[in-house]
């Protein structure tokens, strides 16, 4: 069916390679002729309001499955996130407006999970996810990119594209449909693992979005993760806690310990909390984080530390490491953010960890090592970072 644009009709054949035509030409010209961007601007302005429609006329449908049928069969897609960087700015958000729409289309009557357009991407060009997600190595593609992303995340094959993505000699994406391994570990070189670099070491603008990706995909898709999570756990936790618990970054430092606690809350990563509150070194971290300068930061630490104090199988080394500090603990805590004093839950909270921490042996030759045997009493004082890692008051 042919559509109607502009003076004379077009068919979804031309317009689409059209826009191919173009792009390829604006990446040899490398954005040095105004008209060329000027007409691909034009033709993705075209593209978008024949799949969306506008406030005069409606999109429809028989237009939209032709033209959307066709985006897919001249590999558009790949095409257009790859390059997106290179569109003037509203013709970057022609583009996402226009992946977005593709990704949201069904078939009539149709009963698969994902929609039927983002399903055979999926099945067929699953790098068009990853390049998504490097589209946060720029700051001109980050904002359109992310917003693309943090649609699609709404399934669960998204989620499992990013996270399963491994490098591979032909240069392909891991069909998830068949070829994924959930036992096996991840080299840590696919796409997931490149959201610490974007978020801790990107402007703030795109840290921020890169942060509000990661956090969909870790509080999204729960099993999926979870399990991710388990498989890579030594991997996972060195890096959130290394490059984002202790960004530099007031915001990330703050929003990623704000996770964190929300993670180990939910029950569908009880297994991953068990992990982590068995750690004498996770438990270092975050003490240190009640005594930063920042209040908010002190507040969300409180929700992670509280979870390893009501552990009721605390492992050797976190029950030392809290018996060494109890008394100080005793004197810190009570004073701990006590202009709260409106925050009820928080201040019921705080009581319950006071006579929780008092409740604790007062030597550590109470409690057994982890071969048995009584530690000796005199032990020396754990360091972290080159200083003591107790709390002072």
């Amino acid at each position: 069916m042919a559509f109607l644009f502009g003076r004379r009709q077009r068919s979804a054949s031309e317009l689409i390679r059209s826009t191919k035509d173009l792009l390829q030409r604006l990446i040899k010209e490398d954005g040095q002729v105004p008209k060329t961007e000027e007409e691909l601007a034009r033709t993705l302005s075209i593209t978008k309001t024949t799949l969306q429609g506008s406030p005069d006329v409606d999109a429809q449908p028989e237009q939209v499955y032709q033209l959307v049928s066709t985006i897919l069969a001249e590999s558009l897609l790949p095409l257009l996130v790859t390059n997106i960087h290179r569109l003037p700015f509203e013709a970057r958000k022609d583009t996402q407006t226009i992946i977005s729409n593709v990704f949201r289309f069904r078939n009539p009557g149709s009963t698969h999970t994902e929609p039927d357009a983002l399903k055979e991407v999926l099945r067929t060009q699953p790098g068009i996810v990853v390049s998504l997600c490097n589209g946060y190595e720029r700051r001109e593609s980050a904002g359109a990119c992310g917003g693309i992303l943090k649609e699609a995340l709404k399934w669960d094959a998204v989620a499992a594209v990013i996270l399963y993505d491994e490098p591979l000699p032909d240069g392909k994406t891991i069909d998830i449909y068949n070829d994924v391994d959930a036992s096996s570990q991840s080299s840590g070189n696919g796409v997931f693992w490149k959201f610490f670099d974007w978020i801790d070491k990107s402007s703030f603008e795109v840290s921020a979005d890169a942060f509000d990706c990661f956090r969909l995909i870790l509080t999204k898709h729960k099993s999926l993760v979870s399990n991710y999570i388990n498989t890579n756990f030594d991997m996972f936790f060195d890096k959130y806690n290394s490059m984002l618990v202790k960004s530099d970054s007031y915001v990330t430092k703050r929003q990623s310990i704000k996770l964190l606690g929300e993670m180990l809350l939910d029950r569908q990563f009880y297994e991953v909390m068990t992990r982590y509150v068995d750690s004498g070194d996770n438990l270092k971290l975050i003490m240190w984080q009640l005594k930063d300068e920042r209040r908010m930061v002190q507040y969300e630490a409180f929700h992670v530390f509280k979870i390893f104090a009501a552990n009721p199988n605390k492992s050797y080394e976190v029950q030392k490491f809290l018996i060494m500090n109890k008394q100080r603990l005793l004197k810190f805590l009570p004073k701990f953010l006590e202009d709260r004093t409106e925050d009820d839950q928080f201040n019921d909270e705080k009581a319950w960890l006071v006579k929780a921490i008092g409740n604790l042996p007062d030597s550590t030759s109470a409690i057994q090592s982890p071969t048995g045997a009584r530690p000796a009493n005199g032990s020396a004082g754990v360091q972290q970072q080159g200083s003591t890692a107790q709390v002072r008051s």
